[in-house]
């Protein structure tokens, strides 16, 4: 189907009056928590940035968060199979474990093979995602390298409390429901909630008749306490229990189906603790600020394919501290900010299934990290930052990451300049270092950390009294010592550094307008051009995404169109005698729409079609994906 074309056209005419996927964006009083080791407002970050709220959230009844970032400039979606199956995000090019992924400020990503599966994240719960394109391994460190999403989670309410429930049903044989409080007095506020999904799902493999389900259930919970005027106490912990089912690829040599899906009884059953607690200290009448903080995260998993069993356990446990010293500003002076951090962290891992001796021990490594940032602002017009880390590593070598950033306001014209640049760096995973088994994958204990650097410069312009703005953003990325699969003997694969250099390029384009008091619009769209050494395109990062949404509120409630533009994208085509051999995926274009309408300010009812005109379509090859799927909804607070 030959929609390229048309859907740029689409995006681009809407972008030309519009910015980032949320209109919000642009208020001169948002912060951006993410931005840097203290909080910062939008018009004086100088990094690429979107911004996604709960309205937004509430608005296009988007239930997997992986399914909101597909509107994201710079980013690609790749899900294996249905809803709740492995998910990958990409951004500007890179590699899923490139991007950092951090919950309430919990850094989330599985220490087996460094990168956060998407497939489990609800949207029930969530307040805000702050996502940020670009190194940013001076400010978080290891696998910040190509950008960092944040996802921050609803918190209490002061002197009042809330109750909300949900309850929603769907094809698929798909049922949701949530429960959530949210209450405080007046020096406390603490939110819970739990959600469940499960679903019947549909067949993985395109020639087979056994239907893949999912099944979801997730715990939530926070804490804020200001113990004093000057001391507060905060805490987080979230668990997730799930059981996603599978198929398994054909390896069969010369098999009709070989390197696609088959039916097999295969499954992954994982269980996810995320948790930290922090100190916030003011002292010197607000002008020097202290945070202590400790995190942890708990990742098991067991899953059973044509191989067997197989299964890891893996922690993260993190503990820092961090000062910040604000000075001058005085009688219309330059402001400045001075940051210190140090931070220790321990990863662990255990092969639950290890197929030889080698692999019985607990694995583990520690991290240290010392951060120094800057910040000032000038004439309430030219905003810069720069921050750079050392990180001592007892597995790898060490090493040193830096940025720089600013974002410049043109007085009277409604036009902010915003520019930045640095370096990243992820460390080999434990799976690529040990490997899992050696009759399949065997690891690399030589691998060298992976290296970018980065630059972007871009212009953001609002029009019509602030009802419209246009972003666009050129952005350059070198990544060397790529870690990428080769192929040995006998079908084994192990991780190598590549030599050369992967080249990574494109233009980000994003507005947003509200036409009038009940219609608006938002669009996006990103070129990329993201290359290996060898000169090959990196695979399931399509040229061309796009994605324009349309929403109609009147009195009591909401009409919403949403389309998503997937361009042509390589993939490995997973063949015994070249098991390497690039394959092109189709382009693909999918379309939502839905609508909810409020009875009274507390009960609302809602409904909402995806992939509407049935789009067939493979994000990753050999997988088959969901057609049709409609659902309607109760949703009710007091």
């Amino acid at each position: 189907m030959n929609h390229k074309y048309t859907f740029i056209a689409f995006a681009l005419l809407g972008a030309q009056t519009t910015l980032p996927a949320v209109a919000d964006e642009i208020k001169l009083d948002e912060i951006i928590v993410s931005a840097g080791r203290t909080p910062l407002e939008a018009e004086k970050v100088g990094r690429a940035y979107t911004v996604i709220k709960a309205t937004d959230i509430e608005r296009s009844q988007t239930r997997y968060v992986s399914d909101l970032l597909r509107r994201v400039p710079g980013i690609a979606v790749s899900r294996t199979g249905s809803l709740g199956g492995l998910t990958q995000i990409r951004m500007r090019g890179a590699e899923a474990n490139h991007v950092l992924v951090l919950i309430d400020g919990v850094e989330v990503a599985s220490s087996t093979n460094g990168e956060f599966d998407f497939g489990a994240l609800l949207t029930s719960d969530i307040e805000r995602i702050e996502i940020l394109r670009g190194p940013q391994s001076s400010v978080y460190g290891s696998n910040a390298m190509a950008g960092v999403i944040q996802i921050f989670t609803k918190g209490g309410i002061r002197n009042d409390y809330k109750v909300s429930a949900q309850t929603e049903l769907g094809t698929d044989r798909t049922v949701l429901g949530n429960v959530s409080l949210q209450a405080g007095a007046n020096d406390v506020d603490i939110a819970l909630s739990s959600t469940f999904r499960r679903s019947g799902g549909f067949d993985l493999a395109p020639t087979g008749s056994e239907d893949d389900g999912d099944n979801n259930a997730t715990l939530n919970g926070r804490l804020n306490w200001d113990i004093t005027p000057d001391l507060a106490f905060n805490a987080n912990l979230r668990y997730v229990n799930r059981k996603a089912e599978a198929d398994i690829q054909d390896f069969t040599a010369a098999s009709p189906t070989e390197g696609e899906a088959i039916d097999f009884a295969a499954y992954t059953k994982t269980t996810e603790i995320y948790g930290g607690a922090g100190l916030k200290l003011s002292t010197l009448d607000g002008d020097l600020i202290h945070k202590v903080r400790t995190e942890v995260t708990s990742l098991t998993s067991k899953s059973l394919s044509n191989f067997g069993f197989s299964g890891t356990e893996d922690y993260r446990y993190h503990a820092s501290y961090q000062g910040t010293y604000f000075f001058g500003g005085n009688e219309g002076d330059a402001e400045h900010s001075i940051t210190g951090a140090l931070e220790w962290e321990r990863e662990t891992f255990r092969n639950r299934y290890p197929s030889n001796a080698s692999q019985r021990p607990t694995k583990e490594r520690d991290l240290y990290g010392f951060v120094a940032e800057y910040r000032g602002e000038f004439f309430d017009q030219l905003f810069i930052s720069g921050a750079v880390r050392y990180d001592r590593n007892d597995a790898f070598d060490d090493t040193v990451t830096y940025s720089t950033s600013a974002a410049y306001v043109l007085p009277e014209s409604n036009t902010r300049f915003h520019a930045s640049l640095g370096t990243g760096v992820t460390n080999p995973s434990f799976y690529e270092q040990f490997g899992f088994n050696p009759s399949s994958f065997q690891g690399n204990p030589d691998l060298q950390p992976e290296e970018n650097f980065g630059w972007d410069i871009g212009v953001e312009q609002k029009f019509w009294d602030n009802r419209a703005v246009i972003d666009v953003t050129y952005f350059n990325e070198r990544l060397e010592d790529e870690i990428s699969t080769a192929f040995l003997p006998g079908f084994i694969s192990t991780p190598v550094n590549l030599d050369g250099t992967s080249d990574r390029q494109g233009v980000e384009v994003a507005g947003s307008i509200d036409l009038t008091d009940a219609w608006s619009v938002n669009a996006s769209y990103t070129f990329l051009d993201a290359e290996q050494p060898d000169g090959q395109e990196e695979v399931r990062r399509p040229n061309h995404t796009a994605a324009v949404g349309v929403n109609y509120a009147f009195d009591q409630g909401n009409l919403f169109l949403d389309a998503i533009f997937n361009g042509k994208m390589k993939d490995n085509e997973f063949i015994s005698t070249t098991p390497q051999t690039r394959v092109t995926l189709d382009e693909y274009v999918l379309v939502n729409v839905g609508a909810d309408y409020r009875f009274t300010d507390q009960i609302t009812v809602y409904g909402r079609i995806e992939n509407l005109f049935n789009e067939d379509y493979q994000e990753v090859y050999g997988f088959n994906t969901q057609g049709t799927t409609a659902f309607i909804g109760l949703k009710g607070s007091f």
